[in-house]
């Protein structure tokens, strides 16, 4: 009986871990390659635990979450849950956290980091802090800390005197300029 029960709660505790992933897999991939979302989800941790009370769940332990071209990896990743046990943040932090995803099949593979990378469901927000890094197809941005609205697509990056914004754009692979007469 004993053992019953608690084959019952860790059916259960598997069954909340997978839907949070699968949801803040599916929000981050709304941005995706099509192809993305319809692929399985993988997730490694050395731990997970679910607190059905609190509506957090956390991953520890060289966590890595993969779905199709999207991969993130921490030290550790907490979900938040709201009253309707709908995501409301997750966040990820390491030495640095790291994420990649390919937005398009026209463009290279977007990578980012930071210490922490916290992503708000509320207002469709990611902020990464701490040596905040984004790179894609030989243009970068680096600051203490970078907020990307994934509603608008407008990045915001914050500097100090001692570290300031850094941006990075390459050439143009166009031959002509707008403007430029021959």
């Amino acid at each position: 009986m004993h053992q019953s029960l608690n084959l019952k709660r860790s059916s259960a505790f598997l069954k909340q871990a997978a839907v949070i992933t699968f949801v803040a897999l599916s929000s981050a991939s709304t941005f995706a390659l099509p192809s993305d979302r319809n692929q399985q989800i993988s997730l490694v941790a050395d731990r997970a635990t679910y607190n059905e009370k609190t509506g957090l769940t956390t991953y520890t332990g060289n966590v890595v979450i993969e779905q199709g071209t999207m991969k993130l990896q921490a030290d550790s990743i907490v979900a938040t849950l709201n009253s309707k046990r709908e995501i409301q943040t997750i966040t990820a932090k390491g030495r640095p956290s790291k994420f990649q995803q390919q937005i398009s099949a026209d463009k290279g593979v977007a990578r980012g980091e930071g210490q922490t990378i916290v992503y708000n469901a509320d207002t469709g927000i990611i902020t990464l802090t701490g040596g905040a890094y984004l790179y894609q197809d030989g243009s970068s941005i680096r600051g203490n800390s970078l907020k990307y609205s994934m509603n608008k697509g407008d990045v915001e990056a914050q500097g100090s005197s001692s570290n300031r914004v850094q941006i990075i754009i390459p050439p143009s692979t166009s031959k002509s300029f707008p403007g430029a007469r021959d």
